[in-house]
């Protein structure tokens, strides 16, 4: 699976190489900054990562359509970079300075002028990221309604995604319970897998009987990605997920493993591990002690679980469409490794 995903990962990766080439040809004539923020823009976009977002849209059309050709492929570009319109704008509001192992854009541009400059530039580049989607689906060769289709639903989840966001920012300042998370989480990962596995689809002209029921799987399988990037970003050394841990909860957000830990341990234990939310500067022994706390309480076992009843949904889902064997397989062990490994965190 990972050999077959990396070999779509890199056939995305070209497809928006290729791209960009002509803006950043363009933008480098109207200013030479401007040029380096495009050419900043894409190494931004093609930093090493599985491209799960964009490579569900090719292996859902694949199913359906004979190869993965230039149009597939231009159309799958354009996910990429909506995907990463959406990363650009959401480290600026939570502050990250890394992603992926390198700078955030607006940590980039923080260090080179000021934070205002910064976080303007890079709220820019991320609508250019917004518009460059936009523009390479219109690219593509399929046909006007196909494209239209297409459209509309990267608009209504674009919207989604950011409604979300909101709800993301808010819940840093109040307490949530499990039904509040879940109305925040229908739009965050939810949103971009029902967009992928859609757009896919409507690209290889499946039934309609199809779109329903991969909507209902890519909301499954977004709930599953959530919760496991989630435990990541709490249980994963910095060495392994490129960026510090327990970032969330140092900014008071939560993830749902935290919701679980706060309503099952004890009133004692749960006002300890309240105290560190919002905390920005952790020390090793805090984050150690926040994990012992969501360990004991219940916490993480709770969100696993909740994450592998959304993923079995999600792969059942999939089976039940009228895409091609080897397509669902690829798919269904794509999920299968987010599953996998939710086992690294005991």
């Amino acid at each position: 699976m990972e050999e077959s995903l990396e070999g779509y990962g890199e056939l995305v990766e070209e497809s928006v190489k290729e791209y960009l080439e002509r803006f950043k040809r363009e933008s480098s004539e109207y200013h030479s900054f401007v040029g380096e923020c495009y050419s900043d823009l894409e190494e931004f976009v093609l930093r090493k990562g599985k491209r799960i977002a964009s490579c569900s849209t090719l292996l859902v059309y694949r199913g359906y359509a004979d190869g993965t050709g230039e149009d597939i492929l231009t159309a799958c570009a354009g996910i990429e970079l909506y995907r990463h319109a959406i990363l650009i704008h959401d480290d600026m509001v939570d502050m990250d300075v890394q992603r992926r192992g390198g700078k955030t854009l607006h940590r980039n541009y923080s260090e080179d002028r000021d934070g205002r400059f910064g976080r303007g530039t890079a709220t820019f580049l991320g609508n250019i990221a917004f518009s460059l989607a936009e523009k390479a689906i219109e690219n593509s060769g399929f046909s006007e309604e196909k494209k239209a289709t297409v459209l509309s639903l990267v608009f209504d989840h674009y919207r989604e995604v950011n409604e979300s966001q909101i709800l993301d920012l808010l819940f840093e300042y109040k307490d949530v319970d499990v039904a509040e998370w879940r109305t925040m989480a229908s739009k965050r990962a939810a949103s971009l897998f029902k967009l992928t596995l859609l757009s896919g689809a409507v690209l290889g002209g499946a039934p309609e009987k199809d779109l329903e029921t991969l909507e209902e799987a890519g909301e499954n399988i977004g709930y599953s990605f959530d919760i496991q990037d989630d435990i990541i970003d709490t249980f994963a050394e910095e060495d392994q997920y490129g960026r510090k841990p327990c970032r969330d909860i140092g900014l008071g957000k939560k993830p749902l493993h935290v919701i679980q830990a706060l309503n099952r341990g004890s009133t004692q234990k749960a006002e300890e591990l309240r105290e560190f939310l919002g905390k920005d500067e952790l020390s090793s022994g805090e984050m150690e002690r926040i994990r012992e706390l969501i360990k004991e309480a219940g916490g993480l076992e709770s969100a696993k679980e909740t994450s592998r009843s959304h993923a079995e949904k999600g792969k059942k889902l999939i089976r039940q469409t009228t895409m091609d064997d080897e397509s669902k397989d690829l798919l269904n062990s794509t999920i299968d490794y987010v599953v996998e490994s939710l086992e690294w965190y005991k």
